[in-house]
């Protein structure tokens, strides 16, 4: 389920005019970053960071002893260790951090790095609610930090190629775009663990942080507590925000107007609740139509081509992949056809008339290695130039499929003011928008 590094990369060089600052870092000089949360995608953005000789790891923090462990021998160095995060923002060793813990510690953890004046690579999603996602916006701009949210294909070269592509009028009008999340885990899924006495109460405390406080349950924690709507927005916005934010950059959109969806529950007997059927729908002034289909009881194809999106445009439609991207042209009239009448209709070539394609094919290939994201951060953060995906980005995706959410829970057809961040037809779905932290817990 977790995908592997990959190291085929060339270093990127960042261009910006250094704005004056506490710190003005030289074009060589190594950059201190401290890394909180260090399992499974933390691990793997420290591995990124750690391709770069311009980044040293001088701190660590995780619950977990293992974790530290593993993250401390590959470092260079003896990266101080903790398990506290705040200890770590308050080491004045420290230059940036990246938080790469579940999504329900992204906004206090990034809003207490930004105050310390630390500069952040947070993980995606964001947030885990789009008031949180607002509020990071803010405090981004007021402390003036350079923010790198972890979508990381936008600093894939190919895939910006593929951007440029589709917005300059490649494929023609866009009128629907789609990603797939296709992974079969039937039939046992996550299992179903029962509730029971935590290994270590303090940790499980600790680990819930500002969410309910509710009995410990292995599956609530570590990777699988993506399966729960208390620390994450479920597969929408774990595999969706990269989805919702590559068709929205070729789009070249800020949010959509409209989003509806329909899902469940129809085949896991896990103790999951996130569905693991589903299908989102947003309309974007364009017009155009964005889906996100999310099948965890089959893994076949979703489109004929296996991509993972599609682009589908007047003149041809766009595959997107892992490592690459294709058009396949379409095939238009080549003149208007006038009203068959029945002598017509018994020609063939009344019902076939002869079409071209408007355009040729095209393609594109690469990597989009963490690491490349990983040197956009370190340059931006030398230069105070804006990142590739930086926390406005960052927020308006994550925010597009946390209102998906808010959709199903509402069995709902959803107007979104963007701008207010509001829905505009039903009062109910707001309140879904922020929820209350857990005393003591507040957000700066």
């Amino acid at each position: 389920m977790t995908p592997v590094t990959r190291r085929d990369f060339t270093k990127a060089a960042g261009l910006a005019t250094a704005l004056s600052y506490s710190r003005i870092f030289g074009a060589n000089e190594r950059i201190h970053m401290g890394y909180v949360g260090l399992g499974n995608r933390g691990d793997q953005v420290h591995d990124g960071f750690l391709e770069h000789g311009d980044a040293q790891t001088v701190a660590i923090c995780d619950l977990r002893e293992d974790y530290l462990d593993f993250a401390a021998k590959k470092s260079r160095g003896a990266p101080k260790r903790y398990t506290d995060y705040k200890k770590l923002l308050e080491d004045k060793d420290v230059d940036a951090v990246m938080i790469a813990t579940p999504d329900h510690w992204h906004a206090l953890m990034f809003v207490d790095a930004c105050h310390a004046g630390k500069d952040v690579y947070v993980e995606k999603p964001l947030s885990l609610t789009v008031a949180e996602g607002r509020r990071m916006v803010e405090v981004a701009d007021q402390t003036k930090r350079v923010v790198q949210v972890g979508i990381h294909r936008r600093s894939a070269k190919f895939l910006q190629e593929a951007a440029a592509y589709v917005q300059s009028g490649g494929i023609g009008h866009v009128t629907v775009a789609k990603g797939y999340h296709l992974y079969n885990e039937w039939p046992n899924g996550i299992g179903n663990a029962p509730d029971s006495t935590p290994p270590n109460e303090e940790m499980w405390n600790q680990w819930l942080g500002p969410s309910p406080k509710v009995p410990y349950n292995k599956n609530r924690m570590f990777y699988d507590f993506r399966w729960f709507y208390n620390y994450s927005g479920g597969q929408v916005t774990n595999f969706g925000v990269h989805y919702m934010d590559m068709l929205r950059w070729c789009l070249g959109k800020d949010a959509p107007k409209a989003v509806t969806v329909m899902g469940g529950k129809y085949v896991m007997k896990d103790n999951r609740e996130i569905p693991d059927t589903l299908e989102a729908l947003w309309e974007f002034d364009g017009p155009s139509l964005m889906v996100f289909s999310q099948y965890n009881s089959s893994a076949a194809g979703g489109n004929i081509q296996g991509a993972e999106m599609e682009l589908r445009g007047t003149k041809g439609t766009m595959y997107i992949h892992g490592n690459r991207w294709d058009v396949v042209p379409e095939k238009v009239t080549e003149a208007n056809v006038p009203a068959r009448t029945p002598v017509d209709r018994v020609t063939e070539k009344a019902y076939n008339p002869s079409k071209k394609t408007v355009i040729e094919p095209a393609s594109g290939k690469g990597s989009d290695d963490t690491a490349f994201h990983a040197r956009n951060f370190l340059d931006c953060v030398k230069s105070r130039a804006k990142c590739n995906c930086d926390v406005l980005t960052g927020h308006q995706s994550t925010a597009a499929t946390l209102i998906a959410n808010i959709a199903l829970k509402t069995k709902s057809y959803l107007e979104w003011d963007a701008k207010a961040e509001k829905f505009t037809n039903n009062a109910v779905a707001n309140k879904y928008l922020s929820y209350q932290y857990r005393a003591p817990y507040k957000l700066g």
